[in-house]
């Protein structure tokens, strides 16, 4: 698997839920995210409480420019979700780095598949390792409605 990007200069990865703007990430995803889009704020609290928080910071004034969560059980698995980089910042390869930093703080605990879902951004993900499942066939989905 391919190492991990560094950082641009000036940005700074976190891995301290304590560090994560709460306010700027519901913001972000509840009106800016096609798969978060209207998610209430009580909802994106409780994801966040019970998964492992991410972000990335301007290190000059230390305000979150991207943010990512992971929910695993720190053994086997990992769904990687709610990545999400501040428009001011795309195209800086803030994201790709921040993927590879998450990607590395996971590798401790040996686990055998990271997962995650994404219309739009493939490229990325390919450049840190994540390939289409090989069988689809294999995975199914419920939905709550």
């Amino acid at each position: 698997m391919s190492e991990a990007p560094d950082l641009p200069d000036g940005y700074e990865f976190s891995a301290d839920p304590d560090r994560v703007d709460t306010d700027r990430v519901h913001r972000w995803l509840s009106t800016d995210a096609y798969w978060a889009t209207g998610r209430p704020r009580d909802k994106h609290e409780r994801a966040a409480a019970s998964s492992l928080n991410f972000g990335v910071y301007a290190s000059a004034s230390g305000e979150q420019v991207a943010y990512a969560r992971v929910v695993t059980d720190r053994a086997l698995f990992a769904w990687l979700a709610d990545v999400y980089v501040d428009p001011s910042v795309r195209g800086k390869g803030v994201g790709t780095a921040m993927i590879g930093a998450v990607v590395d703080h996971l590798r401790p605990y040996g686990l055998t598949r990271i997962l995650l879902s994404t219309e739009d951004a493939h490229g990325v993900y390919e450049k840190l390792g994540f390939r289409p499942l090989d069988q689809p066939e294999k995975w199914m989905l419920r939905l709550s409605g």
